[in-house]
């Protein structure tokens, strides 16, 4: 059996302190997902989503901060 991708992701170590982004920055941070899911294959959109997530996860380093924040997300779909 392989490796789980996910042991494989190095992020950078988590922000000293959270900041909340103002709406530029949230902009810029969707910008940026956008791009970033233009350049992937179509069929692997899942799979960069859910690494970017857990690179998410382990920059802010709460699990039960991250369940709250996908329950959020999974409203209004």
């Amino acid at each position: 059996m392989s490796t789980p991708y996910y042991t494989t992701l190095t992020p950078h170590p988590p922000a000293a302190t959270p900041s909340t982004l103002t709406l530029a920055g949230l902009e810029s941070v969707y910008d940026t997902l956008a791009e970033t899911l233009d350049a992937a294959p179509p069929e692997q959109a899942t799979l960069l989503l859910t690494k970017l997530a857990l690179l998410l996860a382990q920059d802010l380093g709460e699990p039960q901060r991250f369940a709250e924040l996908a329950k959020t997300a999974l409203r209004d779909l």
